[in-house]
């Protein structure tokens, strides 16, 4: 099967690299940049025309979608880029796999939710209730990639962090190294979500379509499509996930503090709670999830060795 990454050079996609590399699957990996040292397809993927050529050109029969505009904050005043990277890009390449008959794999988030009050982890069905511009530029990538009518998986997941670019547990391993006293908020639980993690639960959810598609003619659906949720399990608060990055990094001297999140002016209300629940997709393709505290160890050893 040929498999296109697109966001290759960010955390999930760097993670993709690593899972591809015991895959007998090809794997064409794109991105806006290049990045020395690793080879990658340069693709403007808000380019209808550009992605339906190297779909063609690399006989595409999966595509995995991990690019995105992610900051949240600028995203407010950005919604038109937002909008465009968020939704209309999914939309392209939605487009483009629904002409080759393929699949496309799209990365959403658990920002979707967080405007209703609740204390119960998110269902798949649950309605999106985004409380900033990148919650609702996301739903509506969900909602433009449903509407093409191709075969789709669409994966929520939250917190994601790795050994790959920036993200909050290296941001936190190094202030908490280099701070006497930092505060974190307590009032935002959620879950944190390894990306190699999510890359393998990827490749799983991959393997399952290339065994169905090999049994089937052409044109024909696949059984297991449709929004899931992904992140590893527990719950925590941004406090409780800071505190351990600073356990298993040694880093006993950082007096961390919780605090409100009203201490932190932001543009955007992040959500109070978006906790997903994982039960469809351990169910229906027999994933197995690891708890968050076992994934953060092993990321902060590939991080510093400990």
């Amino acid at each position: 099967m040929n498999i296109l990454i697109t966001g290759a050079n960010g955390q999930l996609g760097n993670e993709m690299r690593i899972i591809s590399k015991s895959s007998t699957d090809h794997y064409v990996f794109t991105d806006v940049v290049e990045v020395e040292g690793v080879e990658t397809a340069i693709l403007d993927i808000t380019d209808l025309d550009a992605v339906k050529s190297i779909v063609s050109k690399e006989k595409i029969d999966a595509i995995v979608n991990c690019a995105a505009y992610t900051n949240v904050d600028a995203a407010e005043s950005n919604e038109p880029l937002a909008e465009k990277l968020n939704a209309t890009a999914p939309e392209n390449l939605a487009r483009a796999m629904k002409e080759v008959d393929g699949l496309l794999v799209q990365i959403s988030t658990d920002y979707v939710f967080g405007k209703e009050p609740y204390n119960t982890p998110c269902k798949e069905n649950q309605q999106g209730t985004p409380t900033g511009v990148y919650g609702m530029t996301k739903l509506h990538g969900e909602q433009k990639i449903v509407a093409t009518g191709c075969k789709h998986v669409i994966i929520r997941t939250a917190w994601l962090y790795s050994e790959f670019g920036k993200n909050f547990c290296k941001t936190m391993l190094n202030l908490t190294a280099t701070k006497p006293q930092l505060k974190v908020v307590f009032d935002q639980c959620g879950t944190p979500t390894y990306a190699y993690d999510l890359a393998e639960a990827i490749a799983s959810i991959l393997a399952d379509y290339k065994n169905e598609v090999s049994c089937q003619t052409p044109g024909g659906t696949y059984s297991k499509g449709g929004i899931y949720h992904y992140s590893n399990e527990g719950v925590c608060s941004w406090f409780d996930f800071t505190k351990m990055i600073a356990e298993y990094s040694g880093q006993a001297g950082c007096d961390i503090q919780p605090c409100h999140s009203n201490e932190f002016p932001s543009p955007v209300t992040r959500p109070s709670y978006s906790v997903l629940d994982k039960t469809k997709i351990k169910e229906t393709f027999g994933i197995k999830v690891p708890y968050w505290t076992d994934s953060l160890k092993t990321c902060i050893k590939n991080l510093t060795g400990k």
